[in-house]
């Protein structure tokens, strides 16, 4: 039997042997030396066929020189290592050399003289931005070095282009040598998702981050890599979508591979995000966009933040007393919470960037606890301060208390959403209930409050007024609370009702019916755990989502063999209970795998799947992204360079694991005559 999606075996298999095998051209991708003939079915080495080195036998033939239809990864990974192959690639690298003597238009095709003075700076300089260390303490570090008896620094001169004021440039190099395997990884991955998260600097420039998430199938894993920071100008959805576009031209990401689109910022508000999603999505018929929730993000879209009378006057207050605070630090004991909060979530009252209180649970729940004390201090202060008394006032109305206590039922329910995000091996099936439940609850809380408010209204204290017939005082941890009467506490009600009917309606925004609807789809056709426990109960399991997903992504399934190989797919992946949804989908996308060839359909829905933007190393790398920009931005303001100095911090691996030689013929190339006089051009 022919596995659905390969040719048969006489074509481009072994089969002349027991056990056919076929020939894979994935491999093509990760072994560039290697070539396949069609026509005689054997695959060889382009680098040993064209040196013809002889070995210990004094013969130049070997397998991968004649041929070879040994289709077997490991064959490959042993002739890489090989003796031969390496001197092959030497005698093809001093023939090119030979060559650009002769022909000086071959000499842009050599790598350069790996001179370790040129790599001891380089690496410096590589390290500095890994370290987040400024760039002028360069001249300094390699001072240092050679103190310390760096041979390479010592041994030789480097060239007049490596001396520190080129540090920039140095890192420009570094950037380009990652970026070219972002292409290629972009190259080889099935589908591609992408998250964008706009920022702000100190002069109210705003610009865009760029991150994508790709699969290998030569393994089946997945990374999550940062493209860049572009700034962005001013405009509305078309601007973003526009800005998106000219990303993944610039990276070669095709249409038909963006098959998700994700953003955290609170600035990229709805009415923006919904815009660039929908102009993006004529470009990209795959793509689906959500929203997710970031750590700091609002709630809420500015416009609604805005028509929601209260919220606006509730975070300015308590931004002026954390700010209030900040100003006498150390010398009010009873508040150390609230600095314990700007130290824990790294809030910089300094930044440009608006803070969204009624969004950070620790910030809220600390002006709760700190509350009495807070009313005390301020009251101690008013006679002194105007700005004191106006905060009083406010905090002992009852409209800012009991705010604070239906943002304290409503937050932690945010915080389980927000932590799904960072979830590495991620249960997709939980996401529809929980965003379900969550709805289903803050629709609860409009006509029965919440525990924080519900406490907070059984605790307060009610005294008649001696000098109003028939109202009352209200007590609240011994202060009298300001502004309740009846009129009052009507309006608060609306307030009530306002607030969680906005952020019910922001919650379904971001995440729409059809997400929800494909990533529970993903999750009952590839998470085995959610497969029914009995092998008899599997016959009608999955047909509706199985359905909905053909749907979607008919342009690059069969849906016919789809819904033919389901059977048979069900009961091995019933088989395979013990994998989890990422371990099933990695097997699938896997492109030397047997499921992989006998379930292509499904293994074209695993990579879609895998390419979706979740887990804890984007989250990591989004949250690393945002302390950059917010720290270089802040000490240094606009910087041009800032962007690969980004790419190096976020994707720089270890020192022993990047190519030097080749950031090296990438900076001297800038820095020939001819390359300056094209640029000036």
């Amino acid at each position: 039997m022919v596995p659905p999606g390969k040719k048969p075996a006489g074509e481009t298999s072994n089969s002349n042997k027991k056990c056919k095998r076929y020939f894979n051209e994935h491999w093509k991708e990760e072994f560039t030396w290697l070539e396949f003939d069609y026509e005689r079915k054997l695959m060889f080495c382009i680098e040993c066929r064209q040196a013809l080195v002889k070995n210990k036998h004094g013969k130049a033939e070997n397998a991968f020189t004649v041929g070879t239809d040994n289709f077997q990864r490991h064959a490959l990974l042993r002739h890489v290592t090989s003796g031969a192959h390496r001197q092959a690639l030497a005698v093809n690298r001093e023939q090119l050399a030979f060559e650009s003597r002769v022909h000086p238009e071959l000499r842009s095709v050599l790598k350069v003289e790996v001179n370790p003075a040129k790599v001891a700076v380089l690496t410096t300089v590589y390290w500095m931005a890994k370290e987040d260390i400024p760039g002028e303490k360069c001249s300094s570090l390699l001072d240092l070095q050679k103190f310390n008896l760096c041979q390479a620094l010592l041994a030789s001169e480097h060239s007049e282009f490596y001396h520190p004021g080129s540090a920039r440039e140095m890192q420009a190099a570094i950037a380009k040598v990652l970026h070219n395997e972002d292409r290629h990884r972009i190259k080889a991955s099935p589908f591609v998702g992408l998250v964008v998260d706009e920022t702000v600097d100190v002069l109210e420039q705003r610009s865009l981050a760029v991150f994508t998430t790709t699969v290998s199938p030569c393994s089946g894993q997945t990374s999550a890599t940062f493209l860049g920071s572009f700034e962005l100008p001013s405009g509305g959805a078309s601007t973003v979508a526009g800005k998106v576009a000219e990303v993944m031209r610039s990276f070669g990401i095709p249409t038909m591979k963006l098959t998700w689109l994700r953003a955290d910022s609170a600035s990229l508000v709805a009415e923006r995000l919904s815009g660039a999603g929908a102009a993006l999505t004529s470009l990209c018929p795959l793509l689906m966009e959500m929203h997710c929730l970031s750590h700091g993000s609002s709630l809420l879209p500015a416009d609604s933040i805005g028509s929601i009378e209260y919220l606006q006057k509730y975070e300015t207050t308590v931004d002026a007393v954390y700010r209030l605070y900040s100003s006498f630090r150390g010398e009010r004991n009873g508040l150390q919470e609230l600095q314990s909060v700007l130290d824990l979530c790294e809030i910089d009252l300094g930044s440009p960037r608006a803070i969204h209180w009624t969004s950070i649970f620790p910030a809220v729940e600390a002006i709760d606890s700190s509350w009495p004390t807070l009313v005390l201090l301020l009251e101690s202060e008013a006679e002194r301060s105007p700005v004191a008394h106006g905060l009083c006032e406010e905090l002992k109305k009852f409209q800012f208390v009991a705010f604070t206590k239906i943002l304290l039922d409503v937050l932690p329910i945010f915080q389980k959403l927000r932590r799904f995000f960072q979830i590495e091996d991620f249960d997709l099936s939980i996401l529809k209930p929980i965003v379900s439940a969550t709805a289903t609850t803050l629709q609860a809380q409009k006509s029965t409050s919440g525990q924080n408010l519900q406490e907070f209204l059984n605790e307060m204290n009610e005294h008649p007024r001696d000098d109003r017939e028939g109202e009352s005082r209200l007590y609240y941890k011994g202060v009298e609370l300001a502004n309740c009467s009846k009129v009052h506490l009507k309006h608060f009600e609306r307030l009530k009702e306002s607030y969680l009917e906005s952020v019910r309606g922001n919650l379904l925004d971001r995440f729409p019916s059809s997400i929800l609807e494909a990533i529970s789809s993903f999750s009952a056709i590839f998470n085995p755990k959610c497969y029914p426990q009995s092998l008899e109960d599997i016959g009608s399991y999955g047909v509706s989502e199985l359905n909905f997903l053909l749907q979607a992504y008919s342009r690059v399934v069969v849906s016919e063999r789809a819904l033919s190989d389901f059977p048979l797919f069900k009961r091995i992946v019933f088989s395979l209970s013990q994998l989890s949804f990422k371990d099933l989908c990695v097997k699938l996308v896997y492109s030397s795998s047997e499921m992989h060839e006998l379930f292509p359909d499904f293994a074209v829905l695993a990579a879609i799947a895998l390419a979706l933007p979740l887990g804890s190393v984007l989250a990591e790398k989004i949250s690393r992204g945002r302390e950059l920009l917010q720290r270089s931005r802040t000490h240094r303001g606009k910087d041009e360079g800032l962007s690969d100095l980004m790419k190096i911090a976020i994707d720089g691996p270890a020192s022993s694991e990047f190519d030097f030689a080749l950031a090296i013929e990438y900076y001297e190339s800038t820095r020939e005559p001819g390359f300056i006089v094209a640029q000036v051009k």
